[in-house]
């Protein structure tokens, strides 16, 4: 008797970017297989941010409809500052709609991940739990992953899609996570918890402050709102390994205004987010391994296009393979794979950095800040062309970035 075919694929990882990746796959009629290393599917947060770049491939992949059914549609994304509450700038989100052709949603963290656990299932990804991958190893034709009971899987292909803490990141790079010294708390709250703290509930709000931010937004319908604050921990920066802990959180937003203070004490206060990312690095391919998602390129969460870049990256890679035509030379998918997307997820990662920093100015600098934003034409889209657009499949279709304004050619009024 024959022994059953393996997969074509292994994916290591089952959160979003694992999930995503394995459906874009699978719907190319490879034979897919993931590992999660946890007990059961699921994902842990509370809101995602869904800008147009990723709604495209939803819709490509037909899961457009249902993501709107369980997020919402903001109307606009509005830059305050936090200590005044003065509008700083705006997006129309529904005249970025028209330009970019697809909207920008937000979602809870959980929907999405449902979303595409059921659309595996249904495309026929096996999708396996309890599976603890410790090591990784090439062989003739793929590679083999070792898992922590001793048994072994191999593929053509292998994908770590196994995030910030990768295994496969740190067998096969060997750096480690850099501390931006910022945490996040979050919480999503019933929306009747705070009609009365002068919140928004059409739009995403994004207050920014001296070392701090917080931001707001409508979930499931418009019956959650997710919030979301963000500061640098003295303690972080004076070296304690207990750090972010909640008596910083209140310390933090004090001199913040009064939408930002009443949204405060409903933060969940039994969990934070240290606020991670990684150095961009060149090389995502290891033979048949491919980085993916976090793992690759984790990115502080200032552009809220993380589990973004991870979805990009199965398209992307699902995209090549149909372009081999039949005959999957893998060396060649992995190479147009990272050849893509290693330059456009650096500029992202970077920008990333830069834009916390500029969020958290104080002083004159967050002055110069504020006239420059104020200043800026609501309907200029020369800061998010760039990302906002179809994902680019080669290098030469990436678009130029933008040009960034310096501080100094602002005035203080």
């Amino acid at each position: 008797m024959n022994p059953e075919p393996g997969p074509d694929v292994l994916v290591i990882g089952g959160g979003i970017g694992g999930l995503g990746s394995a459906f874009a796959l699978a719907r190319q009629g490879l034979h897919v297989r993931v590992l999660e290393r946890a007990k059961e599917f699921g994902e842990v947060g509370a809101g995602l941010q869904i800008a147009p770049n990723c709604t495209r491939i939803l819709a490509e992949y037909g899961l457009l409809d249902e993501a709107k059914a369980l997020g919402v549609l903001p109307e606009n994304m509005v830059m305050r500052d936090a200590l005044d509450s003065r509008e700083l700038t705006r997006l129309d989100l529904r005249d970025l709609e028209r330009r970019y052709g697809f909207p920008y949603m937000v979602i809870h963290r959980s929907d999405l991940h449902g979303i595409f656990l059921r659309a595996c299932a249904r495309a026929g990804v096996e999708l396996l739990t309890d599976r603890t991958v410790v090591g990784y190893e090439h062989t003739a034709d793929g590679a083999r992953v070792q898992l922590e009971d001793g048994r072994a899987e191999s593929a053509p292909l292998v994908v770590a899609a196994d995030g910030l803490h990768s295994t496969a990141r740190r067998l096969l790079v060997g750096d480690d996570v850099v501390s931006s010294d910022y945490v996040a708390y979050r919480a999503a709250v019933p929306i009747e918890r705070v009609r009365a703290n002068g919140i928004a509930e059409k739009d995403v709000t994004v207050h920014i402050g001296p070392r701090c931010h917080f931001v707001q937004y409508a979930l499931r319908g418009g019956d959650m709102f997710n919030q979301v604050a963000v500061f640098e921990s003295p303690k972080a920066l004076a070296g304690e390994a207990d750090w972010g802990t909640p008596d910083e959180l209140d310390a933090a937003f004090e001199a913040t205004c009064d939408t930002v203070r009443k949204g405060i004490p409903l933060l969940w206060r039994d969990r934070w987010w240290q606020m991670l990312d990684r150095d961009p690095v060149e090389t995502w391919v290891h033979g048949r391994i491919a980085l993916l998602g976090d793992a690759a390129h984790p990115p502080l969460q200032y552009m809220a296009q993380g589990a973004i870049m991870a979805i990009e990256d199965g398209w992307v890679l699902a995209r090549h393979h149909a372009r081999s035509a039949g005959d999957t030379d893998w060396d060649a998918v992995l190479h147009a794979y990272e050849a893509v997307r290693v330059e456009h997820c650096r500029r992202v990662q970077t920008t990333a950095r830069a834009w916390g920093e500029l969020w958290h100015l104080d002083g004159e600098p967050r002055l110069r800040r504020n006239a420059i934003m104020r200043a800026r034409d609501p309907y200029d889209y020369s800061f998010t062309d760039w990302v906002y657009g179809p994902t680019a499949l080669t290098p030469d279709e990436e678009p130029p970035m933008f040009t960034p304004i310096p501080l100094s050619t602002a005035g203080t009024r």
